[in-house]
């Protein structure tokens, strides 16, 4: 009996991984690939970026950071004890999948008011935190709130949190293309105190 219950966990835990994979293999398809690619001169001439996003997009964007900082850029993470001040030439990087939660678009509102530029990833392109912009990158992903099983089968906003993640490391795998540097160097920067 036991023996029936493990095949079926384990056939239930494939079928999710299939549903995971499928709707990413759909989501693909649909995202704006030159929206991404606006984002490399922005960043090549940025003074300092700042990263910033709450919940699990936060955490998402935190990753991005670590990598950003492993290819030798000057990267802090906004709310972090360390980061300095926002200036004229910096850039604020922000994940929001409404596009609205209050303390991102505020801080997107700061960094715009001294000059920075603001990149936003997102699932509304007319969120609050998209028309404070200068570069927004929209992932087709259903929002938290929504429950449109057509676009996920997911709970919440999982969707637009795992495919945040492979889109920003898409993004950092060009730059590290295009820098041409290898892994070594990168390692170099590695966290050595873990």
């Amino acid at each position: 009996m036991e023996n029936i219950r493990i095949e079926e966990d384990t056939q239930l835990v494939e079928r999710a991984m299939n549903t995971i994979m499928d709707e990413h293999l759909k989501l693909i398809k649909t995202i704006q690939y030159e929206e991404i690619s606006t984002l490399i001169p922005a960043i090549a001439k940025a003074g300092h970026i700042f990263i910033m996003g709450a919940g699990r997009t936060g955490l998402v964007m935190k990753a991005a950071a670590m990598r950003l900082m492993h290819l030798g850029y000057k990267v802090y993470v906004v709310g972090e004890t360390t980061s300095p001040a926002i200036g004229k030439g910096d850039i604020l990087i922000a994940g929001s999948g409404s596009g609205t939660t209050s303390g991102i678009v505020r801080a997107a509102e700061t960094a715009k008011s001294v000059g920075a530029n603001v990149v936003c990833f997102t699932t509304d392109s007319k969120s609050p935190l998209a028309l404070l912009a200068n570069y927004t990158v929209t992932i087709p992903a259903a929002q938290k709130q929504e429950r449109d099983e057509d676009i996920s089968k997911q709970y919440a906003g999982s969707l637009f949190e795992q495919s945040l993640l492979l889109v920003m490391d898409t993004f950092i795998q060009a730059l590290w293309e295009m820098d041409g540097s290898p892994a070594s160097n990168l390692w170099k920067r590695h966290a050595n105190m873990e």
